[in-house]
């Protein structure tokens, strides 16, 4: 108990803090690439469903309804901070100039490793766009270097790479057989090495377009989520998690652990991936939620129906009161203060269950 209690002192520290004007980073960029878990605005201006720029979205955050699929910070916001950052790392759509030298976000709400995962709701900006959209802004970091490619794989080895991927290719593609076919075209243990091997071709991409230190994160327990309870949950039954679906999850999961060992182990000279055990982390958040002050684990405080996930959050919805109570914002998304929880277990967990084979702060140092 006593690193929960020490990690709970640490988080509450980060919550009341801002960002330090005099401290320098600890990694002279961050780049990020994902889903709606880390999406800060990218989907804003594109067509799609999958959008989150209105209120309550934002309601603690300083910017209001800004693009974040939450109530205030992301996980990677977070991340930022305790790298150093002096700001938010800005997402892709908005960036401009030298800013890109202190990285960008390229994640995007419904965004897969397949790239028609996520269809569904609409235009998003899949993980094989993102390393594109990656490609654009090394050729515009190499006019800032004044075209020397040895100082920009310099410049780049040094940054932190962030990528969390896989979630939209099961919620809103393997398990939506209404839309897809991929159920009937895999088993669930074909689909997850089907996965696995586009996302290590993408992730070998980001590798030759000069990334070293790379963060990787697992899928999360999809079925135990918000929307989730609510279908598999009748009227009056209690919450109970849809085991299929998370066992599905696990083979993948267990599939990327192992893709991280292949590429430290010399598959990628140079790199060093970590793992983070999303799964893990939020399983054992639930476990212990009274030890972090969570005591709502099992619906949105932002929704409509059954666990406040029938519905995701509307615009102008009245969300719950105590936020930081809640493990879930809406029928998808982590709050605020779950995201402050798995940022430092990430950056700071001396426990490889969470980060593997380092965390995130011995990564940075390397």
């Amino acid at each position: 108990m006593e690193w929960v209690v020490g990690l709970v002192c640490l988080i509450w520290g980060v919550i009341g803090r801002g960002f330090s004007q005099q401290q320098e980073p600890q990694v002279p960029c961050f780049f990020i690439f994902g889903d709606s878990l880390v999406d800060n605005g990218n989907n804003n201006a594109i067509l799609t469903l999958a959008r989150a720029n209105y209120m309550p979205y934002g309601i603690d955050f300083p910017q209001a309804a800004s693009g974040r699929f939450t109530n205030g910070r992301t996980l990677v916001d977070v991340l930022a901070q305790l790298l150093g950052f002096p700001n938010y790392i800005p997402p892709f759509a908005w960036v401009q100039g030298q800013e890109l030298l202190r990285g960008a976000n390229f994640a995007s709400g419904a965004a897969g490793i397949r790239d028609e995962s996520g269809n569904n709701l609409g235009d998003h900006i899949p993980m094989s766009q993102q390393v594109n959209n990656f490609r654009r802004t090394v050729e515009e970091i190499r006019g800032y270097l004044r075209g020397d490619d040895g100082a920009v794989q310099r410049y780049l080895s040094k940054c932190i790479f962030y990528s969390g991927m896989g979630s939209n290719d099961y919620l809103n593609n393997y398990f939506m057989p209404s839309f897809y076919s991929t159920a009937s075209d895999f088993t669930p243990q074909a689909f997850a090495a089907s996965l696995l091997h586009d996302y290590s071709g993408q992730l070998t991409e980001l590798y030759k377009l000069g990334a070293r230190k790379v963060v990787v994160t697992g899928v999360g327990q999809i079925g135990c989520i918000p929307y989730e309870l609510a279908r598999y949950n009748g009227s009056g039954s209690r919450s109970k998690c849809n085991e299929g679906i998370n066992e599905a999850i696990r083979l993948f999961n267990s599939g990327l652990r192992k893709l991280v060992d292949r590429f430290n182990g010399g598959q990628l000279p140079g790199s060093k991936f970590v793992y983070l055990d999303s799964y893990k982390s939020t399983k054992d958040l639930v476990k212990k939620a009274t030890s972090y002050g969570l005591e709502v684990v099992d619906k949105g405080c932002c929704g409509v129906g059954r666990n406040n996930g029938q519905i995701t959050c509307l615009p102008l919805q009245a969300p719950c009161e105590e936020r930081s109570k809640y493990l879930f914002w809406d029928a998808f998304h982590l709050t605020e203060a779950v995201n402050i929880l798995l940022a430092n277990l990430s950056y700071s967990s001396t426990s490889s269950s969470y980060a593997y084979p380092v965390n995130i702060q011995q990564l940075a140092s390397l």
